[in-house]
């Protein structure tokens, strides 16, 4: 029976929905102030979906709560703040023995004109570290991946939207190399998950500590690989390219919406192609979809993407884009996008659709979802 988040107090709403989150596996909670209530959502399986409308006065007591958690300051309501907390849920392992697990949870307000906005993220320990299989992604791109990461020096990058689960892919890929004789070291806003074997730092940009000055430190401790959680300005990107062309292996993110995307985006960031374009090994461009259920996998049907109870879990949907000095020598002479695309595919590049349709023809997925992650 579904539960009527509306007629729960403060207190008891916030219990339900973090451990009905947990067990949905939901990644984010949106509370959203409107003049008659307050609009309730979380985010599952990449999707937002509207749980209820909470009256005001239990809002309140969320929100009081909230920033006891997570050390927010009570009477601030006119600027944004960020925080974490975290609660313990309580299950049964597979030997039927209780175990209790911490669930880390990072909280971001936002004034509004009708009140404070709360998103709470909720990282998971126990998703933190999962397969390249486990993910989804098909047996030769994984292998591809495995190969790229055993690779003794260059950039590899992960792009695409907030939510593509590009931080779980890096993840997935550095556990297979941990204990190989490499020393391994992060930088992330935030450190999502712990990985024994790997040191992990965050930085902190009220204070200087940001990803350039970060991964400058980080050079001086001796790394064989570098994770920086994400390239987002010229300086970021000239120390990890510096980084990769003198013996490291540098792995990072970018948001662009294709693989091959990534290499406009550098030069428009101002990085010279004649640096960034012998260091590049791949980008590996993803989504996450929705797996369809076994009893909707036919023929010929057509599926609502609003229909959440039509899937049954997610699987990785891929754009791997590999680089030889042949697609290095036309970055360095700046072809278009699409000329550098088209020969790609003469050497065997699968893009993001093509693989999508594949998908949908092996009854993984629906054509809508598809369209819906690659519109």
């Amino acid at each position: 029976m579904p539960i009527d988040y509306a007629k729960l107090d403060g207190e008891t709403l916030l219990k339900t929905l973090e451990g009905e989150a947990v067990a949905k596996k939901v990644s984010d909670l949106h509370f959203a102030p409107e003049k008659e209530s307050v609009r309730l959502e979380w985010r599952l399986h990449g999707i937002l979906q509207k749980l209820a409308d909470i009256p005001h006065g239990a809002y309140e007591a969320v929100i009081r709560r909230i920033k006891f958690l997570s050390k927010l300051k009570l009477n601030i309501t006119n600027v944004p703040q960020d925080g974490q907390y975290t609660f313990n849920v309580t299950e049964k392992g597979s030997d039927s023995v209780e175990q209790i697990r911490s669930i880390n949870v990072r909280v971001a307000t936002l004034p509004t004109r009708l009140g404070e906005k709360f998103t709470l993220r909720l990282l998971d320990p126990k998703r933190g570290i999962i397969s390249l299989q486990e993910l989804g992604f098909p047996p030769e791109i994984a292998q591809k991946l495995h190969e790229l990461i055993n690779l003794p020096h260059g950039i590899i990058l992960v792009t695409g939207p907030t939510g593509s689960g590009k931080t779980t892919t890096l993840y997935s890929l550095l556990s297979t190399i941990v204990g190989k004789e490499r020393n391994i070291i992060t930088l992330e806003n935030p450190v999502e998950y712990e990985i024994k074997g790997i040191v992990q730092s965050e930085i902190d940009e009220p204070h200087g500590y940001t990803f350039a000055s970060g991964l400058r430190s980080i050079l001086r401790h001796d790394p064989d690989v570098i994770l920086v959680g994400e390239i987002r300005d010229l300086e970021t990107a000239q120390t990890a390219i510096d980084a990769s062309l003198t013996g490291h292996l540098v792995l990072s993110t970018l948001h662009t919406n294709s693989s091959i995307e990534a290499v406009p985006r550098l030069l428009s960031m101002g990085v010279p192609p004649y640096t960034f374009a012998p260091a590049l090994r791949a980008i590996l461009a993803q989504r996450m979809v929705r797996t369809l259920k076994e009893e909707n996998r036919k023929e010929g049907v057509t599926y609502d993407p609003g229909a959440q109870e039509t899937y049954g879990g997610v699987t990785a949907l891929p754009e791997l884009f590999l680089l030889n000095n042949e697609l290095r020598t036309m970055i360095l002479m700046q072809e278009q996008q699409s000329v550098i695309e088209q020969k790609a595919r003469e050497q065997g590049f699968i893009s993001m659709r093509d693989w999508g349709e594949k998908f949908v023809a092996e009854h993984i997925t629906s054509k809508e979802e598809i369209a819906r992650v690659t519109m």
